[in-house]
């Protein structure tokens, strides 16, 4: 296959986020420019045939569909609270980004987006920023610069000023260096040794192991919704992160966005009835999930192991 004037655009998922991965390949496949030629590579656990089906509706001409099943050398990532998705979800999904480079070696660049978005901009624009020898170009993560425990977390136990941690939800991924460093054998080196106490567990990897190696994007591709702060005037990909869920929740900032894809997703009544039917014990779980990751802002940087004392006393962290 050749791959030369192939862009990849990486998802991963699990069968419960299907619906919303199909409003972010509807809304990327309608903005990608004409005359590029766009892979999606759908990174999975468990999706069912039918959901596939569903999501391959989305191929055009340029825009090719194509799924992908994780099925080993995860076995070390286990349910603890550390590996949890906003302290409530764990899914392995969240880690699979860390292996797109091993395993496509075909590819020195590539794109990869959270399945919580809705994409408005071209993706080829993205894909052609000169990020040079950084390992990753990403967004700052605005969504919790005002929460002054999680500010704590960053910056005294990843160890990250807080205007240079990170958002992994879009990541344009120097494949190519990322391989050449062995990415992911360091990764489950630290997993496995140190087993950190995280908030958010492949993002705060990602930023120990890239700091200093890391090229900031303009907001407008990775713009989360904040009631604290204005909306981004052009959003090239809008990301509904952690609670900000537009079909869990009314007066999410950007949410014109979503259900304007969501619409013609194939799932539009299968959202809006989720939305429906998300009722007050789980709006009580949303709120217990997010006082608790607060809390734990606090604590886990006066534990004895954080990755930033890791960094100084080993100086291994670091790729």
């Amino acid at each position: 296959m050749n791959t030369q004037n192939e862009i990849p655009v990486f998802f991963s998922i699990d069968n419960n986020y299907a619906p919303f991965l199909a409003v972010a390949l509807n809304s990327a496949a309608a903005n990608c420019s004409a005359d590029k030629k766009f892979r999606a590579i759908i990174l999975h656990q468990e999706l069912t045939r039918e959901n596939m089906d569903k999501l391959s509706a989305f191929a055009r001409d340029n825009f090719s569909v194509e799924f992908v099943e994780m099925k080993s050398g995860l076995e070390s990532i286990t349910d603890m609270m550390s590996n949890r998705l906003r302290c409530d979800y764990f899914t392995l999904t969240i880690y699979f980004r860390l292996f797109i480079p091993a395993m496509f070696p075909q590819y020195d660049k590539g794109i990869y987006i959270d399945s919580d978005v809705v994409v408005t901009g071209d993706l080829a624009e993205l894909f052609n920023t000169d990020i040079g020898d950084n390992l990753i170009g990403a967004c700052s993560d605005k969504s919790i610069v005002d929460v002054p425990p999680l500010v704590n977390y960053v910056e005294n136990a990843v160890g990250v000023k807080i205007d240079r941690y990170i958002n992994s939800g879009v990541l344009l991924m120097n494949l190519k260096k990322l391989r050449e460093l062995n990415f992911d054998a360091h990764f489950l080196k630290l997993l496995n040794t140190y087993h950190f106490d995280c908030i958010a567990p492949d993002q705060d990897y990602l930023n120990a192991m890239c700091r200093d190696r890391i090229y900031y994007l303009d907001e407008s591709w990775d713009a989360m919704p904040n009631d604290n702060h204005p909306p981004v005037d052009k959003p090239n990909i809008i990301h509904y992160n952690l609670f900000a869920k537009p079909w869990c929740y009314d007066n999410i900032q950007y949410e014109d966005y979503f259900w304007q894809y969501a619409k013609t997703s194939g799932y539009y009544e299968e959202i809006t009835e989720y939305k429906n039917n998300y009722g007050e014990e789980q709006k009580k779980s949303d709120s217990d999930c997010l006082e608790l990751l607060v809390r734990r802002g606090d604590e886990i940087p006066s534990q004895e192991i954080t990755f930033k004392k890791a960094a100084v006393s080993t100086g291994e962290i670091r790729i």
